[in-house]
């Protein structure tokens, strides 16, 4: 039987979920991109990053400043972001090809046709706007379902949810990096021509903008394909925003009827507006079976691994 040590034995199931992620990143690099720069700069962070995590849980917990405390239970928030941007830089790494071919025969075999191309032809721009925004809220749905559980200082459900969000988040990221592909924006569709071929109203433009930018594409981007995120399939917008749904109906909660509507659009929105591929939305709706089926017994197993002190609250998962 291995012997965890202490240290580790006091640390959330979400902390050691995305500790151990950010070691699998580091171990991808080390076989396939070591000795290159990228990778002992992949691997030195991650330490860093690790460390402070395990010292964080410590002095979160025990800390009598109640900010501090709030900031251990959020930090996951913006984590997620910053080993999506790692995933990406490991993918650019790789010399992997792109399955937008594979993909995009997956779709043309089940409808006969190219699903974004077909729409193309219902849309409007008060259609583009309204979906465009829809895109937008999933930023918004998981932080909702979150915020509630926190302000109603419902801990057991807070870090359930948590936990099973981050968790969904680093299955969608194994995805991207056995199937890196960029979706039909780029592949069946002029990338540079969107603002004139899918036209919105008034903030598609600027939303559009935005998006891009936190996939590192800016304006005056000359190669976008290059260098965007290899992040279609499974359609994480899809597999996020079910799990978010899932736990408003679950947990009853008052924001749900805003996360039914938006998070249906949003669904919608993943192929009208050209970011996936239909059998994309498919893998995020399998992942997310995988991910709400698997997440409570990951849970428990780590629980039972834990240590029980008076000091660290059991509430916490």
């Amino acid at each position: 039987m291995i012997n965890i040590p202490s240290s580790i034995r006091q640390l959330r199931a979400v902390d050691i979920l995305v500790i151990a992620f950010l070691h699998i990143l580091s171990l991808i690099s080390i076989i396939f991109i070591f000795p290159s720069g990228t990778s002992i700069l992949i691997v030195t962070v991650n330490l860093i990053v690790a460390y402070f995590i395990i010292v964080f849980a410590r002095t979160g917990r025990l800390s009598p400043d109640k900010a501090l405390g709030k900031l251990y239970d959020w930090y996951p928030v913006p984590m997620i972001f910053f080993i999506f941007k790692e995933v990406h830089v490991v993918i650019q790494s790789l010399t992997s090809n792109d399955w937008d071919n594979i993909l995009i025969g997956i779709d043309r075999a089940i409808f006969g046709c190219d699903p974004t191309v077909w729409l193309a032809k219902f849309s409007t721009p008060l259609i583009t706007e309204i979906l465009q925004i829809s895109y937008a809220s999933y930023y918004f749905i998981m932080l909702a379902v979150g915020i509630e559980l926190y302000v109603k200082k419902e801990n057991k459900k807070f870090s359930f949810a948590v936990f099973t969000i981050v968790y969904g988040f680093v299955l969608s990221y194994f995805g991207y990096l056995s199937f890196p592909a960029v979706g039909p924006r780029f592949t069946l569709h002029n990338f540079y021509d969107m603002n004139l071929t899918l036209p919105g109203l008034w903030l598609t433009n600027f939303i559009r903008d935005f998006i891009n930018a936190g996939e590192s594409i800016t304006k005056d981007t000359v190669n976008a394909i290059a260098i965007a995120q290899r992040d279609v399939f499974p359609s994480g917008h899809t597999q996020m925003t079910l799990i978010s749904i899932y736990f408003a109906h679950q947990y009853k909660l008052k924001s749900r009827l805003p996360i039914y509507i938006f998070g249906t659009l949003l669904v919608i929105s993943t192929v009208y507006l050209r970011y996936h591929y239909v059998i994309d939305v498919v893998g995020g709706i399998i992942f997310t079976w995988l991910t709400l089926w698997s997440a409570p017994k990951l849970l428990q197993w780590w629980n039972s691994k834990r240590i029980n002190e008076k000091t660290f609250e059991q509430v916490k998962l």
